[in-house]
């Protein structure tokens, strides 16, 4: 009987223990929650390369034996881009010129990055005097092998930098210099010897080789082949990054899958959709954009949402940074895309931090912050009710 009374009890127990662990196990998030992931439609070979520059990208945090600094701001990509999702202020990035598009004047005083960190027995850079400076907060990464092949002629079909429709709005590329390393794509259109450039806040690079090398080297002090310069140094010196890695980290922004949309059927996101296109947000938040020929089947021809037009915009006097890039005003911003707005609090703490430098605190600030091309809207959205607003609002955090 004892040993009958042993074995029930021990039935009975783990029975509880499997209950208890089905019960208190925190669900796995929905995937629409989440802006990590690949792509789907990858081949073996490319999942295994998003897998490697994964692992790049968020796990491989480098030191002074690995090549770190001396100078530097990150010890990694994933310190700034957490989750793949937007920086806070304890991430952003202070970036120095001048206010005119003739080309950074400061390159040999360390420009266009401040290394506000340094390591033992060395020192910190400095503003040089005479230069402007201007704060850019880190951006979500996800979805940007759809943002590389638009085509180039796609985004100048929305361009209309002499306002020819008369509706205050006139979108430009910015125009810049093609670095020795890269390669034009195969639809580029060239202006002048200037190509058309896409990333970053005001547009300054043109794809993501562009982008992830100068991160390599501005943010973390790491020499590449394609960027061999010291930024503490200014010295060529050999390469602290592979150009495989380099390459996996290429890929796995590519192939990031595009943030998915949320509520879509709630009738508060429905009119708030309505009244996005109603007080012309659309203009310059373009809802759906198209991809040309792209060498990753998963991203040719494909139609997607971002909400961005990818051109410069004149943003009025509150967002003039005395600040430029490339040729870009200095109250010239690239329209940001706003797929994945609803989910940038997952990765800033549980808050805000909004427009290229974290100053705004919730999306009605942010679009109080609007000026120059965006002041029509911005007053036509003031001029709602509340609830309408409110819908609005809901709409943006549902993309």
């Amino acid at each position: 009987m004892l040993i009958k009374h042993k074995k029930l009890f021990t039935l009975l127990s783990a029975g509880l223990l499997l209950f208890a662990c089905e019960k208190f196990e925190p669900e796995a998030p929905n995937e629409d929650e989440l802006l990590d992931g690949p792509l789907e439609g990858l081949t073996t070979a490319q999942n295994s390369q998003f897998l490697k520059g994964d692992i790049a990208f968020n796990d491989d945090v480098f030191t002074s034996k690995s090549g770190l600094g001396p100078i530097f701001v990150a010890t990694s990509c994933g310190s700034c881009h957490a989750g793949d999702g937007k920086g806070t202020p304890f991430t952003t990035l202070t970036r120095f010129g001048q206010t005119d598009a003739t080309g950074n004047k400061f390159l040999h005083l360390g420009g266009p990055q401040l290394q506000n960190r340094a390591l033992p027995g060395h020192l910190p850079e400095t503003i040089p005097a005479g230069a402007t400076s201007s704060k850019f907060t880190p951006p979500a990464v996800t979805g940007l092998g759809f943002l590389q092949y638009v085509t180039d002629a796609d985004i100048l079909a929305l361009a209309d930098p002499t306002d020819a429709n008369n509706d205050g709005i006139s979108g430009v590329p910015n125009w810049n210099i093609l670095e020795d390393y890269l390669i034009p794509s195969n639809n580029a259109i060239v202006q002048n010897g200037k190509y058309i450039h896409r990333f970053g806040k005001k547009a300054a690079a043109y794809d993501l080789l562009n982008q992830t090398v100068n991160a390599y080297n501005q943010d973390m002090g790491i020499t590449s082949t394609f960027v061999p310069k010291d930024v503490y140094s200014g010295l060529s010196i050999d390469p602290e990054v592979s150009d495989n890695t380099v390459r996996n980290v290429v890929a796995y922004l590519q192939t990031l899958k595009a943030p998915i949309p949320r509520n879509q059927d709630d009738p508060q996101v429905l009119n708030g959709k309505f009244l996005s296109s109603t007080i012309k947000c659309a203009s310059c938040h373009q809802p759906q954009m198209v991809t040309g020929d792209a060498p990753i089947s998963a991203l040719a021809h494909k139609t997607f949402y971002p909400y961005t037009d990818l051109l410069l915009h004149d943003m009025g006097l509150l967002l003039d940074d005395n600040y430029t890039e490339g040729s870009a005003l200095t109250s010239e911003w690239r329209t940001p895309p706003l797929w994945g707005l609803g989910l940038s609090p997952t990765t800033q703490g549980g808050q805000y931090f909004l427009l290229h430098d974290g100053r705004a605190k919730s999306i009605e600030e942010a679009i109080s912050f609007h000026g120059g091309e965006a002041e029509n809207s911005k007053i036509q959205f003031q001029n709602l009710s509340q609830s309408e607003r409110d819908d609005l609002v809901k709409f943006l955090e549902a993309l």
